[in-house]
């Protein structure tokens, strides 16, 4: 068997044999390598480390790859580390609250009650488990080895489950009339004569409060992806949540027409029915779609614009509509123009049309619903 064939531990006992094998001293070899003495005493006892100069000198001297010595330098190291170190039965929970929760996000938002530093490990599972209701950390639902996992958020990510929770939380604390879908499909009728203006959309919190319907806006997080949710607080209590991630007033009524017929449909009982991407889906009602989603389209699409006067229109103007034409036809059908712009946008593709005429709701909404962003928390306890 050769020298480089045996099983030695560390880089120091190679050395020595490699010595032996010569019949050279440890100072025989510190005057070669012009090292001091004790110090290349203490590697070959194995009290320092072989780095890759030494190394590489030592292949010089004896003809074996520096290659050999990290790697018994690296294995001793390894194992070394092993029986010193204990095992940090925290790590895999910590990996799962700061790698999947957008924990960074939700102290900024002061989502997480008595958490200000995301050092402060303990105070921040503390907020989490304040924030989610649970007694653990482990409890919460969508990190691995939860405790207690139900269907209530269905197929969400963390950063999603975070900003459902966040609606949630808000609406319990909001006040409403008794649920009625009766109630609902009639304000939905009278939601027709706000299609005009942008800020007519500061009546709908209070309108859908009046038919019992509890109406959140949380701002977006990031990469969350989030239109809206249709969710259910109890049978009695349903919850639309919106994050007017894109503040065009197209959008904003066509994501809340959706969601109302979610809850028309008494979709989101046995879990929320998230809605994401709904610009990517919007002319969806193909067979990728599942049928809530279909359907939800389809009412939303409908009242926002008349899918046959629309139809006909295109025929007509198709393929180049003239502002005028435009304003014309949204003010027949009455709505805003921006309306109109945005479902020309998604049935022929020309994103780059109309685009001055997508008005903005946000700062007409915000000040009357219940909601959690830009700036602002609600006051919720």
């Amino acid at each position: 068997m050769g020298l480089l064939d045996q099983q030695f531990k560390t880089p120091g006992q190679l050395i020595q044999a490699l010595l032996d094998s010569r019949g050279w001293t440890q100072r025989v070899l510190a005057v070669i390598l012009d090292a001091d003495d004790t110090g290349l005493n203490k590697i070959v006892a194995g009290k320092r480390a072989v780095d890759a100069e030494l190394a590489l000198k030592l292949s010089q001297v004896f003809d074996v790859p520096a290659e050999k010595f990290l790697e018994l330098q690296k294995d001793y190291d390894l194992a070394l580390a092993r029986i010193l170190s204990q095992p940090d039965p925290e790590l895999a929970k910590r990996a799962s609250l700061f790698g999947d929760l957008p924990v960074s996000e939700m102290l900024k938002r002061r989502w997480l009650k008595g958490a200000t530093d995301v050092r402060d490990v303990r105070s921040v599972e503390a907020g989490l488990c304040n924030f989610f209701d649970v007694a653990s950390v482990q409890d919460i639902e969508v990190l691995p080895h939860a405790a207690k996992k139900t269907d209530i958020f269905a197929s969400v990510t963390p950063t999603q489950l975070a900003w459902l929770y966040r609606v949630k939380q808000i609406a319990k604390q909001t006040l409403v009339a008794k649920y009625s879908r009766e109630a609902l499909q009639a304000t939905i009728s009278k939601f027709r004569g706000l299609l005009e203006s942008p800020t007519s959309t500061r009546l709908v919190p209070r309108m859908l409060a009046e038919c019992g319907l509890r109406y959140v806006v949380v701002e977006s997080l990031p990469n969350s992806n989030i239109d809206g949710v249709c969710l259910w607080l109890n049978d009695q209590s349903p919850v639309i949540g919106m994050s007017l991630r894109y503040d065009r007033i197209d959008n904003f009524w066509f994501v809340l027409r959706h969601e109302c017929e979610h809850v028309l449909k008494g979709h989101g009982r046995a879990f929320a029915m998230l809605d994401t991407d709904l610009e990517g889906n919007r002319a969806g009602t193909g067979d990728a779609l599942p049928e809530e989603e279909r359907v939800a389209n389809q009412a939303a699409e409908e009242f926002c614009v008349p899918q046959s006067s629309l139809r006909k229109f295109i025929e007509r103007k198709a393929p180049f509509f003239a502002e005028r034409d435009i304003i014309g036809f949204a003010k027949t059908i009455s709505v805003h123009p921006g309306i109109v712009a945005g479902q020309l946008q998604h049935k022929t593709d020309r994103y780059d049309l109309f685009r001055r005429h997508l008005a903005k709701v946000r700062s007409s909404l915000i000040p009357n619903a219940m909601a959690d962003g830009w700036g602002d928390v609600a006051p919720v306890n």
